[in-house]
């Protein structure tokens, strides 16, 4: 996650002051000069961050905080609570018109953002909530821009409207809407030109767009990875177009992450979502409270319940339950689970979820890649084998080691970690009871003993 990195830095300043039992006006302000530091060092602007440790100072100093019982929690707390504040308090979501009335978004940014695949993101997310979405080609410029959101289009099943690169932008919107009219859609989505950096005629031609076309959301995407200069990007646009919410892109990637923490405090415009993978289903609502808790080390649960509500069906996941309760899951089941990891981002993202596990990382083995090589050799297996895992003899674990291009110890290496997987499972029966849809809950436990199967 972006902020692996400050997470780490914040939680190992307040591993100190969790261990004094009173705090001294000099312990807050030794602690957060180094929680300065490390927003500083996470690329939040100077200016957030003089504002953000001058009111957590504010508060942190008082006797109300220094002489309770607990006061290492109590300025965490405050910490937490301003960092909320800063990235906009409530999770804010984008304006639609009625049902029977169309909505048109204008998605804006520049070149290099990922504009055009959020965009389609976008789409999918809504027509999964019972909105008609049109997408609607208006970047002629960018080679195979047209071709890149028609193929988005089609994997989300939302219809794309384009007319081709020799018309003006603002006649495709224009046409597009009168389209969406005819067709019944009512959220019109607008995917309009980027450029490798600001200039004259792209904001000329954003305005032209506005003009010519009713535009009720316009929405800015800007890359999380370009740190200060998405906040700068951000102040542009919303100064010469006029934005209604940001989407940052990339968070999940090797970054400092610093924008988050940023935009709304320069922009005063809230952060709508934010892209977490490549995939078209990695798209997620951007909630202040769950993230301030996710930098915090806090982890967050609710959205790991979310994930695994919408990856992993009800149904399925009580079938497992009772598998598991049994132990009487086979390698079938077993790539299930791991099919299920992977959707949800991968073992790393869901420890960065779970509350005090982002710690634990370091301490066990997570290889994600093995994974790959995990699955090739449960495919190599017949339904037989992969059903009986105990007819695996010698003869047929050589076979699955040529079909999966591997050597032979490898697989014995899985069957036999495979097989203590289940013996685990008898010795922890209530290891998977959880949510409803029970897949995630003592997990922790588990992880905090045994090294990761794969």
């Amino acid at each position: 996650m972006a902020f692996e990195s400050l997470a780490d830095k914040l939680q190992n300043v307040f591993k100190n002051l969790r261990g004094k039992g009173r705090l001294t006006e000099a312990d807050v302000k030794t602690a957060l000069k180094e929680v300065k530091m490390a927003l500083l060092e996470a690329d939040v602007s100077f200016k957030v961050v003089k504002q953000f440790i001058s009111s957590v100072q504010e508060r942190a100093v008082g006797q109300d905080v220094l002489t309770s019982l607990t006061p290492g929690q109590m300025v965490i707390k405050i910490v937490n609570e301003e960092l909320v504040k800063l990235m906009g308090s409530e999770t804010t979501e984008i304006a639609l018109k009625p049902q029977n009335e169309i909505t048109v978004i204008m998605m804006i940014g520049l070149q290099g953002a990922g504009k055009t695949t959020t965009t389609a993101k976008l789409a999918g997310k809504f027509k999964a909530k019972g909105r008609n979405p049109l997408l609607a080609a208006c970047d002629i410029y960018r080679p195979a821009a047209i071709k890149q959101l028609q193929v988005n289009g089609e994997k989300v099943g939302v219809p794309v409207f384009s007319m081709g690169e020799n018309n003006s932008p603002v006649n495709i919107a224009k046409a597009a809407v009168e389209h969406a009219k005819k067709e019944g859609c009512n959220l019109v989505f607008l995917d309009t030109a980027g450029r490798l950096q600001i200039d004259e005629a792209m904001m000329e031609e954003l305005v032209q767009i506005k003009e010519a076309v009713h535009v009720d959301q316009t929405i800015l995407v800007v890359d999380a990875m370009t740190g200060q200069d998405a906040v700068n990007v951000a102040g542009s646009f919303n100064d010469k177009i006029g934005v209604d919410g940001v989407i940052l892109t990339k968070l999940d990637g090797d970054t400092r992450g610093g924008a988050a923490l940023s935009i709304r405090s320069v922009t005063g415009r809230p952060i709508l979502y934010v892209g977490m993978g490549e995939k078209l289903s990695d798209l997620e609502q951007f909630y202040p409270d769950r993230m301030a808790s996710r930098i915090l080390g806090m982890g967050d649960i609710l959205s790991l319940i979310e994930k695994a509500e919408f990856e992993v069906s009800e149904e399925k996941a009580k079938e497992m339950s009772q598998k598991l309760r049994k132990a009487e899951f086979d390698f079938n089941d077993f790539l299930d689970q791991m099919n299920q990891i992977k959707k949800m981002g991968g073992m790393g993202s869901i420890l960065n979820m779970m509350p005090g596990m982002s710690q634990l990382k370091g301490n066990v083995d997570i290889d994600e890649k093995s994974m790959d090589r995990v699955e090739a050799i449960i495919l190599s297996m017949t339904k037989e084998e992969r059903a009986n895992p105990s007819i695996l003899n010698p003869s047929r674990k050589q076979r699955i080691a040529r079909g999966a291009g591997v050597e032979v110890a490898e697989v014995n290496r899985i069957v036999k970690q495979f097989e203590q997987s289940k013996k685990l499972m008898k010795q922890l029966p209530g290891m998977m009871g959880g949510r409803r849809k029970g897949g995630l809950g003592g997990l922790s436990g588990m992880m905090g003993k045994f090294k990761m199967p794969f």
